[in-house]
């Protein structure tokens, strides 16, 4: 059932003005879905999340092998959302030798001093690598724009925060997605859509689960007070920064079996539509080839 899911049904249209409230959180995508149950729907998930992660294995070292494409995949969401979670079950099954994950945090001081996108470029993803971004360069266009203050930090020269600002933000990343995209990266971008009361059951797990006492933190409760803001600032971002060469996918995040599976079929398929070949053998390479299996042969 949710193998038949018409994933083009997540991805957002670009230009397309969108309300988050239109998108679901949860499992109940159809009625069919409904109809069967949520432990028939999470078994059949978890299967479809083990082929996934074959099929993503196999990509992957075609993708190593070929040395040619890099894949970046980014997910953003509210605190909570699961972003760690999906990174850990999706990407359990590649080879960690070409994967690489990089948790963006607060910015150093000599990151402010460069352009906003300067630390992320460091980061990215070399010829054959699959590079996840644990949020990204994205967090300028939402936490920053829920609380302008963080822009002093930036020091821009006056008169560069007119009323444009921030459609010139929006411009700013997609000229970089489209530089990106033309050199050989396919970039996969994952809103991991989870609902307010999910993300409050989440946080009081944490408060009340001595072994996620780790995990929680007050500016998670204190970043919870802008919910409406934030979900504005996504709406904006989604609409504004979702192409047809690098889409944003909202994944239903309240179930977390769910939003791995969509994430890792997703990632499967667009890995796979790249049509990747092992590279061809030369004629001196293969007399090579054949030299060294006569001479082990010979031992």
């Amino acid at each position: 059932m949710i193998q038949e899911k018409n994933t083009k049904k997540l991805q957002v249209k670009p230009g397309k003005r969108i309300k988050l409230k239109d998108f679901l959180t949860g499992w109940e995508a159809n009625g069919e879905l409904k109809e069967a149950g949520k432990d028939a729907v999470k078994g059949q998930a978890l299967e479809l999340l083990e082929e996934s992660r074959a099929r993503l294995s196999r990509a992957q070292e075609l993708l190593w092998a070929g040395d040619t494409w890099s894949v970046l995949l980014i997910l953003q969401g509210m605190d909570t959302a699961g972003k760690d979670g999906t990174i850990k079950h999706v990407m359990s099954g590649v080879n960690p030798q070409g994967c690489r994950v990089t948790s963006f945090k607060v910015p150093t001081h000599e990151e402010t001093d460069h352009d906003f996108l300067w630390r992320y470029s460091g980061k990215l993803p070399e010829r054959g690598e699959i590079g996840v971004f644990n949020r990204s360069y994205y967090e300028d266009v939402l936490v920053v724009k829920v609380h302008p203050d963080l822009l002093n930090s930036q020091q821009l020269p006056r008169g560069r925060r007119g009323k444009n600002f921030w459609d010139q933000r929006y411009e700013d990343i997609n000229c970089f997605e489209r530089h990106l995209v033309r050199d050989g990266t396919l970039i996969l971008k994952f809103f991991l859509h989870i609902s307010k009361d999910e993300q409050k059951r989440r946080l009081l797990e944490r408060l009340e689960n001595r072994e996620k006492y780790w995990k929680f933190s007050l500016a998670d409760l204190a970043e919870r007070q802008y919910w409406g803001d934030y979900q504005k600032a996504y709406e904006m971002m989604l609409a504004k920064t979702s192409t047809d060469i690098a889409p944003w996918y909202i994944i239903p995040a309240d179930y977390k079996w769910a939003a791995r599976t969509l994430v890792s079929d997703i990632i499967a398929k667009r890995i796979e539509s790249l049509s990747l070949r092992y590279p061809k053998v030369s004629r001196e390479q293969m007399a090579l080839i054949e030299q060294a299996r006569d001479e082990l042969m010979m031992e």
